[in-house]
């Protein structure tokens, strides 16, 4: 299991380094238009053949990778800090704030947030710059991503209250506010990385999604989804394989994901 969780983190590094050096592997820029050669093959100019607009296929996946690795973290950390001061709050001071937290908790989990999610990002505007579209869809991604993580940080917290640190904290006289942000929060630390680790894979797939459906990042900017949307016609794809490049090394990044998160939940 250890080497298998070694192989995986190996393989996301190598993945988001090829990603961050994007600019000096991809053969043209992400938006460039090959316009003699649309549609093209794999050939040793087009690693990944070109598509519909004559962009380099190979580019636009190194791109679109570095945009969907980059910003699910921060979706991510957004969710997690969220989880932490909402779940964490509900946890520690208990009763009614208890009560008004995860009654919000459970309301949000109640309604299924990628659809939540869809319907907020159809309310934007569409016509948007591409960079302006790519911090909003992870922005929501991260708000709305926060409630099951809530619930499992404030069970966590409802159990370290009764703790001796906690209690000694008390009896020497610290601020109920110092507890929480020094004693209680580093402690919570195991379930939060389990958390933030589990959120990535999760907000990869929401953005996938939502570019299926165009309401991710805005052309000409690739991401997952966008790359992803060339898909949705069989006909288009049949007899090129290379054209699911973007599946096959999504799939195998989430699972790689997957493994880091077994051990992390295996640790906290």
């Amino acid at each position: 299991m250890k080497q298998l969780r070694t192989a995986a983190l190996v393989f996301l590094a190598v993945v988001l380094l090829a990603s961050l050096l994007a600019g000096v592997i991809a053969p043209a820029p992400y938006d460039f238009q090959f316009r003699e050669s649309f549609n093209a093959a794999c050939s040793t100019r087009h690693l990944l053949g070109t598509d519909a607009l004559g962009r380099d296929r190979f580019s636009r996946v190194l791109f679109g990778t570095r945009v969907s690795l980059l910003l699910a973290p921060a979706a991510a950390l957004i969710s997690t800090v969220l989880a932490a001061l909402i779940g964490g709050a509900a946890g520690y001071f208990g009763g009614r704030l208890q009560k008004v937290l995860m009654s919000a908790t459970d309301l949000s989990m109640a309604m299924p947030w990628l659809f939540l999610l869809i319907t907020v990002r159809a309310m934007l505007p569409l016509n948007t710059e591409p960079a302006v579209s790519v911090v909003i869809t992870f922005g929501l991604l991260g708000l709305l991503g926060w409630p099951a993580a809530a619930r499992v940080v404030c069970a966590d917290a409802a159990k370290l209250i009764e703790s001796d640190f906690i209690l000694h904290a008390r009896a020497m006289g610290c601020s109920e506010v110092r507890l929480f942000c020094r004693q209680l929060l580093p402690n919570l630390k195991p379930v939060l990385t389990a958390q933030f680790w589990i959120s990535i894979p999760v907000f990869i797939l929401a953005e996938a999604n939502l570019g299926i459906l165009g309401l991710g990042v805005v052309e000409p900017l690739p991401s997952w989804g966008g790359l992803l949307q060339e898909l949705q016609s069989l006909a288009l794809v049949t007899g090129r394989p290379w054209q699911f490049a973007s599946v096959i090394l999504l799939i195998a990044t989430v699972t790689c994901f997957h493994i880091v998160i077994q051990r992390e939940k295996a640790e906290s």
